[in-house]
């Protein structure tokens, strides 16, 4: 995974010794919560798929995280979050980039977002990157867990 042109920004993909600050970092910076925000759940989609989890780094620090899930046929965006104090400086853009690169090398053609409705300022950065709603299309879900 490349340096951006912000010299002070990179990506790299999350290593299990990341999990507890990324989880730490949701709290901060993702907008909702899933039921696969803990430990166990992060910890078991690193272990399947160790380049999923995408993390965005400036001077050291983490500033964004996004999920890049591919399972063979689909490619799946997940938890872009940026920190707030880094917002509009290029993370979610970078974080984006690095997410399709992964996807293309693995074959991938079209890419989705999970974006919530109420979130309306991450509606703006989606269309930004060239993303959009499909209307004709809504979430189901079935919670195989308490």
């Amino acid at each position: 995974m490349a340096v951006m042109n912000d010299l002070s920004l990179s990506t790299r993909f999350a290593t299990p010794a990341d999990l507890d600050e990324v989880l730490a970092f949701w709290k901060v910076a993702a907008e909702g919560t899933s039921i696969s925000d803990d430990g166990d759940g992060v910890a078991r989609l690193v272990e399947r798929d160790p380049e999923a989890l995408i993390l965005a780094e400036r001077e050291g620090e983490l500033v964004g995280t996004v999920i890049a899930g591919f399972d063979g046929w689909r490619c799946h965006l997940y938890r872009l979050a940026v920190h707030p104090d880094q917002r509009r400086r290029g993370v979610g853009s970078a974080l984006l980039a690095a997410a399709e690169e992964r996807f293309a090398a693995l074959g991938g053609r079209r890419a989705d977002a999970m974006v919530l409705d109420r979130n309306t300022s991450a509606h703006h950065a989606w269309r930004a990157a060239g993303y959009g709603p499909e209307p004709q299309w809504s979430r189901w879900v079935k919670h195989l867990t308490d």
